[in-house]
């Protein structure tokens, strides 16, 4: 049963990845996708109740257990999306057969990466896995194969290679460091090794190991100004795949970047990782609430509120503690359901109007009641008002921050009041606005959109005691 449960989030989405390029027709493929997008959210959630023990390649422990039952559910409510966006897709031929081909494959292999990044106990096998999620996604992007679509899949390809290159290297340098003190070969990449010896590790080489290790994995977290990719990767491709780059992938390298961190503090004689993740967040997340202000495309608006809220969460755990950390496990939870319920509700926006033009979609609840009402729900709850669940979070955040450094709490809570602006402005325009665009009949699949939405509202108003004493271990396990 133990094995089961840790390798059956990785053999059922790569043995659906094998059967799903194999079989023809799309909407077999498209059911046989969300099976097993279910089949692996309920193996992940065996992880809570059997605990596997870890082995030199693989890992299950607390701090990733929240990662993959969260990856995992995000990744099956986008399969059930997916089927019906997609579908409309073909239907009108902006996407033919032969371009979706492979689509369901190629989107259970980016489960598998994500899921093997997050239980990997090798840095290298994790650094192999997020590669290949990127290689993965970088084909999604550009299925359209219109000029903008291709243009963007090439330049994330080119950026995100150059962030994993970096990456790469700070792994090396990590095995280096390790070297001295473990001995050559496999133990000196292995986590669970490496935490227990941390303390011997020669210190300047862990300092330009994190250096490189921040820029490499924070461009794929999306980090200003590492985040040139991001919003060309959101508008041009299919809206599933922004869902899962927006609400996972940016986690998952958040999550290599956090092992990353516990290990330096573990060495005192190391630079304290915190200053320059608190540096990076912040100018994450006021720059892109600026940048909010100047979008014209609506998914590119929303993957700039993607940079923001990660900037807060890379912000939370730089600050480090037992509250700051609750606080960025809160939020990253919460930013991954409502910001994909938002690209589900945009996607089939986008679909009824016809374009992804702000300008061209008033007066959504009087045209699109359904839809209109279900945006506001995700912009509301993504600007933190209250009583949602991002508001608990960006509460926390900042009072846990003001007892701490009054100053950088000014600049966080700028930020916030600034993206708080932008997107109301936009909403108003979009959803209360003059009626504009078209209106083409679609089959929208609503149960993803407002399953996401309900968990948000329930969990501002009401957090399980269990979740909440199962984030402040974890807190705790992050130092």
């Amino acid at each position: 049963m133990m094995i089961d449960s840790l390798t059956g989030v990785l053999l059922v989405p790569a043995i659906a990845a094998a059967l799903l390029a194999a079989l023809p027709g799309y909407r077999l493929t498209a059911r046989l996708n969300v099976l097993a997008a279910l089949l692996t959210f309920a193996t992940a959630l065996s992880l809570f109740f059997v605990t596997p023990e870890s082995g030199p390649y693989l890992l299950v422990d607390d701090l990733n257990k929240v990662f993959i039952v969260l990856t995992t559910f995000v990744g099956f409510t986008t399969s059930v999306f997916s089927a019906s966006y997609i579908d409309h897709e073909i239907e009108i031929g902006r996407l033919t057969p032969a371009f979706v081909r492979f689509y369901h494959a190629m989107y259970q292999a980016l489960m598998f990466a994500m899921n093997l990044a997050l239980v990997a106990n090798n840095i290298g096998l994790m650094w192999v896995a997020i590669e290949l999620a990127t290689l993965t996604t970088v084909l999604m992007v550009g299925i359209y194969r219109t000029h903008e679509a291709l243009e963007a899949a090439w330049k994330y390809f080119i950026l995100g290679s150059v962030g994993i290159a970096l990456a790469l290297f700070g792994t090396i340098l990590i095995y280096m460091a390790a070297r001295p003190v473990l001995g050559e070969g496999l133990s000196a990449m292995v986590w669970t090794v490496l935490v227990t010896r941390a303390a011997q590790f020669d210190p300047a080489l862990l300092n330009v190991a994190f250096v490189f290790l921040l820029l490499g994995y924070g461009t794929k977290v999306g980090l200003a100004p590492l985040h040139a990719w991001l919003p060309d990767a959101h508008a041009e491709g299919p809206t599933p795949i922004s869902a899962v780059l927006s609400g996972l992938l940016l986690n998952v390298a958040l999550y290599a970047l956090l092992r990353f961190k516990m290990l330096l503090a573990l060495n005192p004689a190391a630079i304290a990782p915190g200053p320059l993740m608190v540096m990076l967040g912040l100018v994450s997340c006021v720059f892109a609430a600026l940048m909010l202000y100047r979008r014209r495309d609506i998914k590119r608006m929303f993957a700039y509120s993607s940079i923001e809220h990660m900037g807060i969460i890379v912000f939370a755990f730089g600050m480090g503690g037992p509250l700051a950390n609750f606080a960025g496990l809160l939020h990253m939870t919460m930013h991954s359901l409502t910001r994909s319920a938002i690209f589900f509700a945009v996607g089939h926006v986008a679909q009824v109007k016809g374009t992804q033009k702000i300008a061209d979609m008033g007066g959504l609840t009087v045209t699109h009641p359904v839809l209109g009402w279900g945006l506001v729900l995700g912009v509301v709850a993504i600007a933190g008002l209250p009583p949602l669940g991002i508001f608990m979070s960006e509460f926390l955040v900042v009072s846990s921050t003001f007892a701490r450094s009054p100053i950088l709490a000014l600049v966080l809570v700028f930020g916030l009041l600034i993206a708080f602006g932008a997107l109301l402005l936009r909403l108003n325009s979009i959803a209360f606005g003059e009626p504009r665009g078209g209106s083409a009949p679609v089959a929208a699949s609503y149960a993803p959109l407002f399953a996401h939405l309900a968990l948000v509202f329930a969990a501002g108003i009401y957090l399980p005691p269990q979740l909440v004493l199962w984030f402040q271990h974890v807190s705790r396990v992050l130092g």
